[in-house]
């Protein structure tokens, strides 16, 4: 009952676009057609975990009623709303702040809300022993990192000195997303882990963690520290949140911590983060696409092809590329350029 789950669901997804918008972000779709949105399935994945009661989301306010219609069995007072955006450090601290009113004991695990595991028994057999470690350990931040496949760009990578497979070693160092050639050394080396941005931690050593590295966050937290868990809290959060740094909690904490730890996990992770990804775990047809929606797809392979119900497309000629329509938004462009989308999504 001291357990909790904190399910980080305040992003908007834009390297998704145009399926993922300000209005319906990625975290509330099933992108990848399973019948269960990417929250209500990050849900149910540590519920053997952690009880229902235990579970907090922190995400936007406009998304408060999304997150209640997809995951009708967490309190409301559960969903802590964010009047604005201010990274994941700031993020976590509210979670924290929120669960030591209810349980100064309580041993958490973080985690994103849009990520794809398929081996669900292995994640939660992981995932409970990392609980088991930082309850132990009152003073251990604990990240899950990922046994690599392939030399990827796109995850940022945890440096281990200990290559037993299956134990919880320190971390090393982290690294920021690496070049081609780097993530080909990183992969070759054998003791470098991509990072699912999935935490296990007691209050003890996350609050520690804060006032030393995080000092000022905490002061603000402080000035409101009777009103987490009462009709007040939100509106204190209101006051409060715009002060923030907009910081990570990488950067924030555990690039700084001497008390960081790492298992090496091999649970069929992705973050589904681009339509790059999307298009590895989908099925294909016999030219290598992956073809969503009613589309005729001719002379065409190695694509995603996503058309929205009700519409209509004739693909011809493509390699290697994205086609996709959904809310009256069109994007056309190649996988290879897929890490661009975000900022071409600004310029719109």
């Amino acid at each position: 009952m001291k357990r909790y789950c904190v399910i980080m669901a305040g992003g908007i997804g834009s390297r998704f676009w145009p399926l993922s918008k300000n209005n319906y972000p990625k975290q509330f779709l099933d992108i990848l057609g399973t019948g269960k949105s990417f929250i209500r399935a990050t849900y149910e994945r540590f519920l053997p975990l952690v009880p229902s009661e235990n579970f907090i989301v922190v995400t936007n306010a406009a998304y408060k009623d999304l997150v209640l219609q997809q995951i009708p069995e967490i309190k409301e007072t559960n969903v802590l709303c964010e009047p604005m955006r201010r990274n994941t450090a700031p993020c976590i601290a509210y979670a924290v702040y929120h669960i030591l009113s209810q349980c100064p004991e309580a041993s958490i695990a973080v985690t994103p809300a849009d990520h794809l595991v398929t081996n669900e028994r292995e994640f939660q057999r992981i995932i409970g022993r990392g609980l088991d470690f930082v309850e132990q350990h009152r003073d251990a931040l604990m990240t899950i990192g990922i046994k690599p496949s392939r030399p990827e760009t796109g995850y940022g990578y945890i440096e281990v000195n200990d290559k037993q497979n299956d134990a919880i070693v320190p971390v090393a160092s982290f690294k920021e997303k690496p070049d081609l050639e780097n993530a080909k050394k990183f992969l070759a080396a054998g003791n470098f882990f991509w990072n699912s941005g999935i935490f296990l931690w007691s209050t003890d050593a996350i609050m520690s963690a804060f006032r030393q590295y995080l000092p000022d966050l905490v002061h603000l937290f402080d000035e409101g520290k009777n009103m987490f868990g009462t009709a007040q809290e939100q509106a204190f959060i209101n006051n409060q949140f715009e002060r923030c740094e907009n910081i990570s909690i990488d950067y924030g904490v555990m690039e700084r911590s001497k008390s960081r730890y790492t298992v090496a996990a091999d649970f069929g992770w992705s973050d589904i983060g681009t339509w790059g990804s999307l298009y590895t775990h989908a099925a294909h047809d016999e030219d290598r696409n992956a073809v969503s929606g009613h589309a005729v797809v001719v002379e065409t392979a190695n694509s995603v092809v996503n058309i929205e119900y009700g519409y209509e497309a004739i693909v011809q000629g493509l390699d290697h590329c994205l086609v996709a329509l959904r809310d009256h938004s069109l994007l056309v462009c190649r996988l290879d350029d897929e890490q661009q989308i975000k900022q071409w999504v600004e310029k719109l």
